[in-house]
Parts: structure tokens; C-alpha cells; sequence
């Protein structure tokens, strides 16, 4: 997905598919992220996010296929080293400060006393936690918390970080901040696997792509590859009473919309307040929608979901 690829991949999923009794979560999932990549992996709920995860992280075997993190097959050999998980669920030391999680946790994974402080004190910086630094954990807001938990898993400076729905209940300062340390550990040389329902974060992170639905990923890609490839930059133009009749637009419940993709909207509205059929009659609203993740997301699923139908 980027200029990485010649290099072998950080994390290389081939033909993975797990099980929990009759249901299927995964169906043969083929992966690949490279160093200096994020990975925007996206779904909905159930579509197999936090399984496939819970599998790199080897907190899960895969029931088929093949799984190596570095080189090495997380349910059979460490990659504790090697990784650094931030899953959904926050877990903390309520009664240590902010720098004593970061220590704590930093010793735990093998760095030592020293190591451990100066890489607290890089890790405060990078989130935004300085100033909180000898606040207790219990008392800090929502936001501070998810960016101390993001800071315990990048304590040992892991090769492959998982952060899965990290800015879950964080305000907009703590989401930005997060987001821009996600930015920085890649240009640094991590491999970040990310997940969010908040699809603006990957088009902030510029991430590649990988969409996952009903067990399988259904399309990937750079950001610019799928939006191109499955999102179209649209116009909604909506009259008082009936709706007009008008060659080159569809009439659907939202309102009036062209049939063919919208290069230039001022245009195509022009065009349309232009035509003899409209006139006299009263526009109650007009819509520009840009071509963005969510309509290829939209897009993607929704045609997923037709074939399935068919």
C-alpha cells in the first residue's frame, strides 16, 4: 500500500480464519502492514475487528492459516517485545500517577529503571501528559486516560502497535493529540494497526485501508485508492411538492440527484436551476456531498450487502 512494501512486512496474515463454535468471525484473511504504515482497519460491530486483533496480538489462535508478527507466529513464539497493544477496555494503575504507570509498566516490559523514566518522560511529551504527570490515574479525565493507556503500550518502543478504538470517549483535544503521536510513532518506523468508528481519523492519519465485513476484507488500499475507487462527490437538491422531472437527474427520497458523477457541483447546480422544468418552483435545500471514506465505506458495504442479496 505504500513505498514500504518491497520490505518484508511487519505483520503478514495469510488465509487466517477463526471460529467460536458454528460462527464464522474470520473467512480467510489476507494481510499485510508494513514499518512506517498505519492501518486503518475498519467494520462494523461483529464484522471481526477485534478477533483478527486479539489474534495478532496472540491473546487468540487462528483456527487456519498463517500469522506471523516480525517473523514469528505470536500463539507459538513471544512477540511481547515486539508489540504494543491498546485495546478497547482501559487498564491502569488508579492509585499510581501518571509517570508511575508509565515506569511501572515500562520495567515490566524489560526496560530498565533509568530506561523506564527517560522513555516517561518521551512518552508525557509525545501525548500531551506533562502537565499531569504526578496526577494520580484515578483522576484524570476520560481523554487523559485513554492517552496514558495509549502511552503504557509504546512504553518499550514496540515494532507493531495495536490501538483499537483509542479515542473512544476522548475530547477533541485528546483525540488530536492521539492521532498526531499515531502519525509520529509510524514516521518514526512503527507498524500501527488502528481502528475507530470515527472514519474522519483515517483520512486525518492518511492511512491505508483495509475494510472488513462478514469475516472477510471486502477491499483495501491506500486512502486515495478507495476513495477513487468507490466514492463519488454528489449533489442533493431538494423542492417544495413534487419532484421534478429532469433529464440527467433521479428522483429518490432525499430529493433531486444526478445520475452520473458530479465533477463540478456549482455547475451542475447551475445546469439544473437553469432547466425550464424547475422553474417557478421553490428549493427547499441544496447538498454538496464530497467524495470522502464514508460514502466509499457506505458504497463498499452497501454493495457487499446487495450481492448478498442477489
Amino acid at each position: 500500500m505504500n513505498d514500504t512494501k518491497t520490505i518484508s512486512p511487519l505483520v503478514n496474515l495469510q488465509g487466517v480464519s477463526k471460529a467460536f463454535g458454528e460462527h464464522h468471525v474470520l473467512k480467510g484473511i489476507d494481510l499485510q502492514v508494513h514499518a512506517g504504515q498505519v492501518l486503518g482497519l475498519l467494520g462494523k460491530n461483529g464484522a471481526g475487528k477485534s478477533t483478527l486483533i486479539n489474534i495478532m496480538c496472540g491473546m487468540l489462535p487462528a483456527d487456519a492459516g498463517r500469522v506471523l508478527i516480525g517473523g514469528r507466529n505470536p500463539a507459538r513464539q513471544s512477540v511481547g517485545k515486539m508489540i504494543g497493544c491498546a485495546p478497547q477496555d482501559i487498564g491502569l494503575y488508579p492509585d499510581l500517577s501518571v509517570r508511575q504507570n508509565l515506569t511501572s509498566y515500562g520495567t515490566i516490559e524489560g526496560l530498565s529503571l533509568r530506561e523506564a523514566h527517560t522513555r516517561a518522560l518521551e512518552v508525557m511529551e509525545l501525548l500531551g501528559l506533562k502537565a499531569q504527570a504526578d496526577q494520580g490515574a484515578r483522576s484524570l479525565s476520560g481523554g487523559q486516560r485513554r492517552r496514558l493507556h495509549a502511552g503504557m503500550a509504546i512504553m518499550h518502543r514496540p515494532k507493531v502497535i495495536f490501538m483499537d478504538e483509542p479515542t473512544v470517549g476522548a475530547d477533541v483535544e485528546a483525540r488530536s493529540k492521539l492521532l498526531k503521536a499515531v502519525r509520529t510513532l509510524a514516521d518514526e518506523g512503527a507498524a500501527v494497526i488502528y481502528t475507530s468508528h470515527y472514519l474522519t481519523e483515517f483520512e486525518e492519519l492518511n492511512a491505508d485501508i483495509a475494510i472488513l465485513d462478514s469475516g472477510h476484507i471486502v477491499a483495501s488500499g491506500t486512502l486515495d485508492e478507495i476513495i477513487r475507487g468507490h466514492a463519488r462527490a454528489s449533489v442533493v437538491v431538494r423542492f417544495s411538492g413534487q419532484t421534478p422531472a429532469v433529464s440527467g437527474w433521479q428522483a429518490t427520497e432525499r430529493g433531486l440527484e444526478p445520475v452520473n458523477e458530479v465533477i463540478d457541483p456549482g455547475h451542475a447546480i447551475a445546469a439544473l436551476l437553469a432547466d425550464p422544468a424547475v422553474h417557478g418552483l421553490t428549493v427547499d435545500d441544496i447538498r454538496i456531498e464530497k467524495a470522502d471514506l464514508q460514502s466509499a465505506y457506505l458504497s463498499i458495504i452497501e454493495n457487499k450487502e446487495n450481492h448478498h442479496a442477489a
